[in-house]
């Protein structure tokens, strides 16, 4: 039974954050499952949520793209009021269960509490929500009362696509969301490994989506095989949602060789073991010496999947310097700043690395002190890759990188053996060169490597519109289901007679040039 709780203005001085509680490392490193703790999650979340102190001018509210009523679900789980939580959450957020396991919670930067104490545990109160609002069987579909005679196509499911198609769906039109894999999901499916987001989550939101209306179609590869004009002249509207896949390429000497791979090739494969495609991936760390190259998010995720798989050593190494704990000068409250923090998948590794389980590395090229510090090495810049007879990877040369420039610092150079490289720098914007949608629907690259498109979303040709990273370029999935939401409002004031239209319009702030 939840308890009943009594708020008190000054329960942000009496009760200290508390994270939400991690599963052990030797137990969660031998399995894919989610790596919270299940089952202790709702009874320290409510303790959590009394810390908001319901500020006059809530800074998360605003700090948060999708412009989440966090005070406002803060304190509803704090009086233990969980089904009206799940509706103000769900009031802004078509998938709070995404955001509130991969998000990285700018929310939490804008809390005011945060700026002399620990901020508010947000981003758990909201997985908290989602999770509960399932268990309890609230979250049913919303099949629209009537039809609006009018259709808008979809390319690409990821986060951006299908907030986009349920808002549209929800307004009466029939929506199709063309998917170019075999399974719809998008990078949520084959680039989120499983132990961050539980794959029933995705599915039973397609399960809710396919409820209300929308329809699906996977293996349709719009731009190659299939003519995007095509599509344009089905539907009365077209919406561009296929992320920016183009992943960041390195360009030094052994790139060629083999074992040297991107990141996101080696995660699809791993996640498709977990959804039965194959017993074991073509491309695995099992046994191998592993060097990750990108010090973020894709960087960590091939962490944890590396140390899960049985890697003989693992090292992640970051370009950028290692961040301090505090805010820098630059980076004053509520900016979203940049610190050290450390990722379940990097505990996963330092704790490994320090109980002997994992080398980071090796001796002969990383300090002792600094491998069993971190798996992670700051200011490292890769230098070249040197192969054996047969061509494959062998070793890795790296050097300090020069403060402010990343060049190679003379004088710093070693090298490590590895027989595994990862590349995961991040992505320059959609794969348009290899895919016809940018002429199809005559869209223009902006230099961003983003599609342009206006402050209404639309772009190219008439009826056309572009959302979530494809315009935006590489982001947050936050950002991905607050564009999906007001690229649908857009679109469905397009099709209106009046102009008008009844979807709420979240407030997108454009940090980008979007002018055509």
């Amino acid at each position: 039974m939840d308890k009943r709780h009594t708020l008190d203005i000054w329960d942000f001085l009496r009760t200290p954050r508390q994270e939400w509680p991690l599963r052990p490392v030797p137990e969660r490193v031998r399995d894919w499952r989610e790596v919270h703790a299940p089952g202790r999650l709702l009874p320290v979340v409510q303790d959590q949520a009394s810390r908001c102190m319901d500020c006059g001018i809530p800074f998360c509210h605003h700090a948060c793209p999708l412009g989440n009523l966090i005070p406002e679900w803060n304190g509803l789980v704090a009086r233990a009021d969980w089904r009206e939580a799940a509706e103000r959450l769900h009031a802004t957020n078509n998938f709070p269960e995404f955001t509130g396991f991969l998000c990285p919670a700018p929310c939490e930067s804008g809390c005011v509490l945060g700026i002399d104490d620990a901020p508010v545990t947000i981003k758990a109160v909201e997985a908290a929500i989602a999770c509960r609002a399932w268990e309890e069987d609230w979250v049913r579909p919303q099949v629209p009362e009537r039809l609006s005679g009018r259709s808008v196509g979809v390319i690409g499911s990821g986060p951006a696509g299908l907030a986009c198609a349920q808002q549209l769906t929800r307004a009466g039109h029939t929506v199709v969301v063309y998917e170019r894999d075999d399974r719809v999901g998008g990078l949520l499916r084959y680039g989120i490994p499983e132990f961050k987001m539980d794959k029933d989550f995705l599915d039973r939101r397609l399960d809710q989506l396919a409820a209300e209306g929308t329809v699906f179609r996977t293996g349709m590869d719009v731009g190659g095989t299939v003519d995007a004009g095509g599509l344009l002249r089905r539907h009365d509207a077209l919406v561009v949602a296929v992320g920016a896949t183009a992943a960041r390429e390195l360009p030094v000497s052994g790139r060629e060789l083999a074992g040297v791979h991107q990141a996101m090739e080696y995660l699809t494969q791993a996640n498709r073991v977990q959804e039965g495609d194959y017993d074991r991936p073509p491309i695995s760390a099992e046994g191998h010496h592993v060097v990750i190259i990108g010090g973020g998010d894709t960087g960590a995720d091939c962490l944890g999947t590396a140390l899960r798989q049985g890697a003989a050593s693992v090292v992640q190494l970051d370009i950028k310097p290692q961040p301090g704990t505090d805010r820098a000068d630059h980076e004053p409250w509520p900016v979203h700043a940049r610190l050290h923090r450390m990722s379940p998948a990097h505990q996963e590794g330092q704790e490994l690395v320090r109980d002997g389980a994992v080398l980071a590395g090796d001796s002969s090229g990383l300090p002792q002190q600094e491998a069993l510090r971190d798996v992670r090495v700051f200011s490292a810049a890769t230098v070249r890759f040197q192969g054996d007879a047969e061509g494959r990877v062998r070793s890795l040369s790296l050097a300090d990188a020069e403060t402010g420039t990343r060049r190679p610092l003379a004088g710093t150079e070693r090298t490590i053996p590895v027989d595994l490289v990862l590349l995961a720098l991040g992505f320059s914007g959609p794969e348009s060169p290899e895919h016809g949608i940018a002429e199809q629907l005559e869209l223009r690259t902006a230099d961003t490597g983003a599609f342009a498109r206006d402050a209404h979303y639309a772009a190219g040709r008439p009826g056309v519109f572009v959302a979530g990273d494809a315009g935006r370029g590489q982001s947050l999935v936050v950002w991905a289901v607050a564009e999906g939401r007001a690229a649908a409002a857009c679109v469905d004031a397009y099709l209106s007679p009046t102009g008008v239209t009844a979807l709420p319009m979240p407030v997108v702030p454009q940090d980008r040039p979007l002018a055509l």
